[in-house]
């Protein structure tokens, strides 16, 4: 072994040694911390840290991972806060009782705001939320009966747990074993197909969609459940405190919130714990802190989103990756490196289909049938209606007038049911993101086939162990076939244009699929590229699938089509094999810029 091989060794080991001590060494340590001899205004400062990350997280999962951006969180704060509050004096004080309704109490907050924000999308759910937080005071005026109006909520009584008062230790040992449960839980979400989905969200709705993901149901339950840790925060606020007033959820807290969620890392299940801990440790201990916070907190946006993208985290990510090179799937570790691939395809048939965008037509009397086990391709000028043939087929979009059927069975459904019918596609421009392996990239299409119930993810059960391994030998066969192994730990983005390609083949193999649809798969690559694009395309035919092509580069169709449909200004001029194409004059001419000399195809001034 050479020095530099034990270098790279080293700083693996080192690596797992840190996650170990990351996730379960330091939790102990903090929830250990009093009887470790922690004073009781250093003591103070945790809970409050720890009360800030709850609801930091939140965020994390909500804007980092679904890409909602949301202020929600500090109306589900003061939500469990004062139900948690409403409970202790009025029914009991018991804090697991209180932290179980606050964790209700919060995601139907965030389920109120979320589905007309979403809904809406995009910047519309972050006023919808910002709103929410600014009506806190007016909500809590309205409530005073329970909430104790503007002169805030008195006598809440010290916690109990299962009947046994608690001092403040024992309140401050409940708070940090119930954020590291949260924290665990969180983790396991994020790091299950569930937030592989999540990140290819975030990225592309049309991608999610593709994959077969509800996107307005899984954003929903994101925020939704983004509310839960906050919910929880507050009714630990309620008996620490004992007393609570509207002042304590205003804006600048919201504004905090994010604040922490920008700087230690928004992709980051830790970088919720970074953030807040910057926050309390730093400008939040000031006294003078009030007068300065929307200065302070524009800096740290500054920071964390310009100077740190990725915040904290991010930045550790990226130095790991230089020192630490991903490592390449092991040589033989699967078995079907040299076994056939077997693909079940189904007829895809369009029937007089028509679609008009205003007064403009745009398909107009489309026929088309694609077979299993064959290329059939598409071919015409920019502007004749290919890809948005396509679309319709995959669920963009529905046709004005025809029908699309897949082994009889009408496409005529959203997108996300189209793609577990097994219709998948890939992109004219491929969509990958930073924050995902190229194995992991892979895997995501597998997101719609045997579904895991949330709790299985959580708890880590049998059936979730089985799924992740299937998920991640199925991407790293895909790999294999089309070359890509040795880059299965890297990021998408670290690709180039050609194996970003193969990468989308690869998402799309993981998906079991029946029809592929492939949107200019060769734009743009060399041709080396090409050559083994071609390869691909025809072994994706050869195993049964259905293959439908669109693509500029004639040489490309002709190699590989069993069929070829030429479309002109949405309509289908001709079609047949590609020697019949090929020589057709027509085609040659108008649509391929090819002269016709005495009958003969002439390609480059040469007869063909």
């Amino acid at each position: 072994m050479d020095a530099s091989s034990a270098v790279v060794k080293t700083f693996r080991q080192a690596s797992r040694r840190g996650w170990v001590v990351t996730t379960i060494a330091l939790p102990l340590v903090v929830i250990l911390a009093p009887r470790l001899g922690l004073g009781l205004t250093a003591q103070r400062t945790v809970e409050l840290t720890i009360l800030l990350s709850l609801v930091v997280s939140g965020l994390n999962l909500c804007y980092g991972y679904a890409g909602e951006l949301a202020l929600g969180q500090v109306a589900a704060y003061a939500a469990g806060a004062y139900v948690a509050g409403y409970l202790s004096i009025h029914v009991t004080s018991d804090l697991l009782v209180s932290v179980l309704a606050a964790a209700v109490a919060g995601p139907v907050i965030g389920l109120i705001t979320g589905i007309p924000g979403l809904r809406l999308a995009g910047w519309s759910l972050a006023m919808v939320s910002f709103f929410t937080v600014l009506l806190i005071p007016d909500m809590v005026a309205i409530l005073s009966t329970y909430t104790g109006g503007a002169a805030g909520l008195n006598g809440i009584n010290s916690a109990t747990l299962f009947g046994h008062p608690l001092d403040g230790q024992g309140l401050y040992l409940f708070m940090a074993t119930a954020a590291a449960f949260w924290f665990a839980a969180m983790r396991n979400i994020v790091a299950s197909r569930r937030g592989r989905a999540l990140l290819v969200m975030r990225e592309s709705t049309v991608l999610a969609a593709a994959v077969g993901l509800p996107v307005f149901r899984s954003k929903l339950t994101a925020y939704v459940l983004g509310a839960v840790p906050a919910g929880m925060a507050g009714a630990m606020l309620a008996y620490l405190d004992q007393f609570l007033v509207p002042q304590q959820f205003d804006f600048s807290l919201a504004i905090a919130v994010l604040a922490a969620t920008v700087l230690g890392g928004r992709t980051s299940v830790y970088g919720a714990v970074i953030g807040a801990a910057i926050l309390e440790l730093g400008p939040l201990r000031a006294g003078s802190f009030e007068n300065y916070a929307t200065i302070i907190y524009g800096l740290f946006l500054l920071l964390g989103g310009v100077l740190l993208a990725g915040g904290i985290v991010g930045l550790v990510r990226r130095g790991v990756r230089r020192l630490v090179p991903p490592q390449p799937l092991p040589e033989g570790d699967e078995d079907a490196d040299g076994a056939p691939l077997v693909l079940q395809g189904k007829t895809l048939t369009v029937n007089d289909v028509t679609k008009t965008f205003g007064g403009a037509t745009a398909l107009d009397g489309v026929n088309l049938t694609a077979r299993p086990g064959q290329v059939t391709s598409i071919i015409g000028p920019n502007g004749s209606g290919k890809t948005t043939l396509l679309n319709l087929v995959n669920g963009y979009g529905r046709p004005t007038g025809g029908t699309i059927a897949l082994d009889g069975v009408s496409l005529d459904r959203p997108a996300w049911q189209v793609a577990r019918l097994g219709v998948t596609r890939t992109f004219q421009t491929p969509i990958v993101s930073d924050d995902i392996s190229v194995i992991d990239t892979a895997a995501a299409a597998r997101v719609s086939l045997h579904r895991t119930s949330l709790l299985s993810v959580i708890l880590r059960l049998p059936r979730f162990r089985r799924l992740r391994a299937e998920d991640g030998a199925s991407a790293r066969r895909a790999l294999r076939r089309v070359g890509l192994g040795e880059h299965a730990a890297n990021p998408g983005t670290s690709l180039s244009l050609g194996s970003r390609r193969l990468l989308e083949v690869a998402r799309v193999l993981c998906a079991d699929p029946a029809v592929i649809l492939l949107d200019e798969v060769a734009s743009g690559v060399d041709e080396d590229a090409v050559a083994n694009l071609a390869r691909l395309v025809r072994t994706l035919a050869d195993a049964g699938a259905t293959v439908v092509l669109v693509e500029h580069n004639f040489r490309l169709v002709l190699e590989v089509s069993d069929e070829i449909y030429v479309l002109a200004e949405g309509s289908v001029i001709t079609s047949g094999t590609p020697e019949e194409i090929a020589n057709h004059p027509d085609v040659l001419k108008k649509y391929l810029g090819t002269p016709v000399a005495n009958g003969t195809p002439v390609a480059n001034g040469r007869p063909r």
